[in-house]
């Protein structure tokens, strides 16, 4: 028997890899006899620059970065040098795991670490940016990230707006003369695993903003700045991310990295997939695990488990997800080819 075990992290509690690794070894122990492949996914959230370490062997780039409430932070970059290519997971620098939930406000995070760290990659001769941006703390609109690059966001006066979410409506001009030369060479590519517009009832503040410890009073004048600063971007850059899909991901980060960058926003997991070669992996097995810490309804909107059952289900090999934690909308899940669901928490 062929069993291919393929979780995602499971937030809060472990890595994909060490879930991988864990689940591995429970399939033995069941079923020693069975052939066990191991396969961490992500989809653009945490833990996916450990995921492109374990599988493609990418060396990790230690730097010192902007966090999100702008003190610095360790963070690193997954390199493939024979690539040319950069793996960067912005949560490693402007995300919410980094902040106790006292510190959490959406007005005052920064997504400039993620810029840093961009510029690091730029520094290793990255050719191309692959950026996750699952797992934020901001809600900036990806203007932290484009500070990190050279972009400066200038008031009425004249003078630099500091790069957060509740300073976005004092923005009057984007300086775009000292950006990194560098990056109009590059290839950027955002990978997320949602597809919430920049604005409105659906968009990053409303949606997203309340779990990065915004209150009513800051949804409403976070998704304002948001919306003020797309209206920027179509008069002084010529590109209109509010009208882009996925460009609230991240606190606005997918459309900011459109924005500022020029990059084509696609699904995580299915990038993901794909650089693991999963459908390889497939090849034969007679059934596949995959796992997350929480499964409901929403994981068949672009989430790694729904991504993992879906191939799967296209080569008619079984799939079970186990997660921590069971939530509504579970029975709609077969129709993205999970076959059953379970928990893997008592009570």
């Amino acid at each position: 028997m062929r069993i291919v075990v393929a979780p995602n992290a499971l937030k809060g509690s472990c890595s994909a890899v060490v879930a991988a690794r864990a689940m591995a070894e429970g399939v033995r122990r069941a079923v020693p006899a069975a052939t066990v492949a191991a396969v961490p996914v992500a989809d653009g959230g945490d833990g996916l620059a450990e995921v492109v370490v374990h599988a493609l062997g990418a060396v990790q780039v230690a730097v010192e970065v902007t966090g999100p409430r702008f003190a610095p932070v360790r963070a690193e970059v997954a390199w493939l040098p024979d690539r040319r290519t950069a793996f960067i997971e912005m949560a490693l620098a402007s995300g919410l795991a980094l902040l106790p939930e006292g510190r959490r406000d959406a007005t005052e995070t920064t997504s400039k670490g993620t810029g840093d760290l961009m510029r690091a990659a730029l520094d290793l001769g990255a050719d191309t940016l692959v950026v996750g941006i699952g797992g934020s703390a901001t809600n900036d609109g990806g203007v932290g990230m484009a500070a990190g690059l050279g972009y400066r966001f200038l008031n009425a006066a004249g003078r630099p707006v500091p790069p957060t979410g509740g300073h976005l409506s004092e923005i009057r001009r984007i300086d775009a003369s000292a950006v990194d030369a560098r990056l109009a060479r590059a290839r950027v590519e955002a990978i997320c695993d949602v597809d919430n517009p920049l604005t409105g009832p659906h968009g990053a503040s409303r949606v997203y903003g309340p779990q990065k410890g915004a209150t009513p009073e800051q949804v409403d004048a976070l998704d304002a700045g948001l919306e003020h600063l797309a209206d920027l971007v179509a008069r002084d850059l010529g590109r209109d991310m509010g009208g882009l899909p996925g460009g609230g991901a991240a606190g606005g980060l997918g459309g900011g990295l459109y924005a500022f960058c020029g990059a084509v926003l696609r699904p995580g997991a299915d990038v993901v997939l794909d650089l693991v070669e999963l459908d390889r992996h497939l090849g034969g097995a007679d059934l596949v695990l995959t796992a997350e810490g929480r499964i409901d309804g929403q994981t068949r909107f672009g989430k790694a488990p729904a991504a993992v059952c879906a191939h799967a289900s296209r080569l008619g090999v079984p799939c079970i997800a186990l997660a921590g934690g069971l939530g509504e909308g579970v029975e709609c899940l077969g129709e993205v080819g999970i076959d059953a669901v379970v928990s893997i928490c008592p009570g």
